[in-house]
């Protein structure tokens, strides 16, 4: 198979500086409200990129789960690769890309921890196998087989219940956006690329970026 000849040409829609809100957080939200309206699947799934205390960078997809004024929320298990290097260098970068809308939004900024309140809020709402699963699996080690880890979810099972609590490894993030960019693919590859940066204080900077 030729990958290097495999590509599309994208027409779908463009952006300009006049059509984007002044607060960018206004402008993603409007930009995901779209998304879900348009059955784009898993519209939430976004890429999270950390670096380790070594600077080896690593990314994984993840859900998003609150936006807003304060940031950007997901939960995982604090003692999993991204835990661990969250830990040693609280600065991340999120991707969204919504391929049927030709359309990436990339996030940066930095991490910070829920409370614990939040993160039990938030714990309580999930599906009871998510939760079990949340102390049946040790994110990120080596494990023996599958088996094993069917083996720890029905210890988990028998061990916590209908109610599971939060275990105290298990919880939320927050990423506190510095710069955004948003693209909307164009033909021959001109491609249209806003770019908001913190200007100091509440307000931002939004310049246009070369493709």
């Amino acid at each position: 198979m030729d990958i290097a000849n495999l590509r599309r040409d994208y027409t779908r829609a463009s952006l300009d500086v006049a059509d984007v809100d002044a607060d960018p957080l206004r402008q993603f939200d409007r930009w995901l409200h779209e998304a879900v309206e348009a059955q784009v699947p898993e519209p939430t799934a976004m890429t999270l990129a950390t670096v380790d205390a070594a600077g080896q960078p690593s990314a994984r997809i993840v859900l998003l789960k609150g936006a807003g004024p304060d940031g950007f929320t997901l939960f995982t298990n604090y003692l999993s690769r991204k835990g661990h290097e969250l830990a040693e260098n609280p600065r991340a970068a999120l991707l969204f890309h919504w391929v049927e809308l030709e359309r990436q939004v990339r996030i940066e900024g930095f991490i910070e921890r829920l409370s614990d309140a939040e993160s039990d809020a938030y714990f309580r709402q999930r599906p009871l196998g998510s939760r079990i699963g949340a102390w049946a699996s040790p994110q990120s080690e080596v494990i023996a087989s599958r088996d094993a880890l069917e083996q720890r979810f029905e210890e988990a099972t028998r061990t916590h219940g209908d109610e599971p609590e939060r275990p105290g490894h298990w919880g939320g993030y927050r990423l506190v956006p510095q710069a955004f960019e948003f693209w909307q693919g164009r033909s021959s590859r001109l491609h249209d690329r806003l770019r908001y940066l913190r200007a100091g204080g509440p307000g931002w900077r939004l310049d246009r970026l070369a493709p």
